[in-house]
């Protein structure tokens, strides 16, 4: 595998902290604050946290009662999805005219090929600062890119300056900058198989770049090929316009193996409230929900079902994967994983108003 000698220029932008910038944005009391969007009540989640409430702790997708333990001041309030949108509309009208070659993620980060851009611009660095600029200048927010040859290197370069900032990994770069840094930081490389590559002694990229592609292949299966390129800085995968999105979902592994159904039952509500309120922010639903369940040996089951109705809300979601999840109980082995997933996806637009907020009371 052989990095092209023409390399891309690509760019990642990720908006900093942006439903909580967006409420601070709106509401002047807000700013400074710790701040969480989300559900106060005992089974609400924070949907996203400013960066004031970072600082002591809170993330996005932590349960409210423990996000109000590590910061007792955290004001919550309630998500503006329809906001969210329009102002993910503006700042994608700002992508385009640099480049149609645009991938969204989210409403708050895309990829963007500038290779050939739209404009004549002296460098992919000049694009990006003057994209940030307008962003801030047109939405009053704050936008991190990261820029490089490809991909995965540009979105690791987003993180590197955050907030409010910008980052450049050459081709020169690339390699020794990957070698450094700990797996579970590579995109792509979630906790489950972070703890799979620990446990096999692989802990850096320097670690996952000196393991022959064979014994890769025979622990990672297809996603080999990926391990193998990123540890040298290589990622031939190209921005995708207009990408269709297949599912959406969430996972969580647990530092103690769990094996009592309530506790089960609570991380399913917390993870299919997680999923609802991202399928609602790209006004989705599906009709398939998944779930999976990894056991300590890390053997791992699926159970999915299709209904003619596609999920209505979040509690709908939540009954649908505790019904799958009910005859895995209970468990033969002591419980690592837990995943809740929605495919089969088609436009809310039909649907009557979410009801997910009912969950929380």
């Amino acid at each position: 595998m052989t990095q092209s000698p023409a390399h891309r220029r690509i760019i990642h932008v990720d908006m900093d902290a942006f439903f909580a910038s967006v409420e601070q944005r709106d509401d002047p009391a807000l700013r400074g604050r710790p701040l969480a969007v989300g559900d106060v009540g005992r089974r609400g989640v924070v949907a996203a946290a400013s960066y004031e409430a970072r600082r002591f702790g809170v993330r996005s997708a932590m349960p409210s009662v423990i996000a109000l333990r590590k910061c007792p001041d955290l004001v919550f309030v309630p998500p503006r999805f329809d906001v969210y949108r329009a102002v993910s509309a503006q700042i994608h009208d700002i992508f385009s005219r640099f480049t149609p070659l645009i991938q969204p993620l989210s409403l708050d980060e895309a990829y963007l090929d500038v290779t050939h851009p739209l404009q004549p611009y002296p460098s992919a660095t000049a694009i990006a600062q003057d994209i940030r600029d307008r962003i801030r200048a047109e939405t009053g927010l704050t936008a991190s890119a990261g820029i490089s040859y490809n991909k995965f290197l540009a979105k690791l370069a987003s993180d590197y300056r955050k907030p409010d900032g910008q980052f450049v990994i050459t081709p020169r770069m690339g390699p020794d900058f990957v070698a450094t840094l700990p797996v579970e930081q590579f995109h792509g490389i979630g906790p489950a198989t972070a703890a799979r590559m620990h446990a096999l002694g692989i802990r850096t990229g320097l670690d996952l770049r000196q393991q022959p592609l064979s014994r890769l292949l025979r622990h990672f299966g297809k996603a080999a090929d990926f391990y193998y390129g990123i540890a040298r800085g290589i990622d031939e995968r190209p921005v995708e316009v207009n990408r269709p999105r297949r599912s959406i979902g969430a996972e969580r592994t647990f530092e103690v193996d769990i094996r009592d159904w309530a506790a089960a039952l609570d991380v399913i509500m917390d993870l299919s409230t997680r999923v609802w309120n991202r399928c609602t922010a790209r006004s989705l639903t599906g009709i398939t929900v998944t779930i999976k369940v990894k056991y300590n040996d890390f053997r791992q089951i699926v159970r999915g079902r299709t209904a003619l109705e596609p999920v209505r809300d979040a509690t709908d979601l939540v009954d649908r994967a505790q019904g799958l999840l009910a005859p895995c109980f209970p468990p033969p082995r002591g419980i690592r994983l837990l995943g809740v997933t929605v495919s089969g996806l088609r436009a809310r637009d039909a649907l009557a108003a979410p009801r997910q907020l009912a969950l929380f009371g």
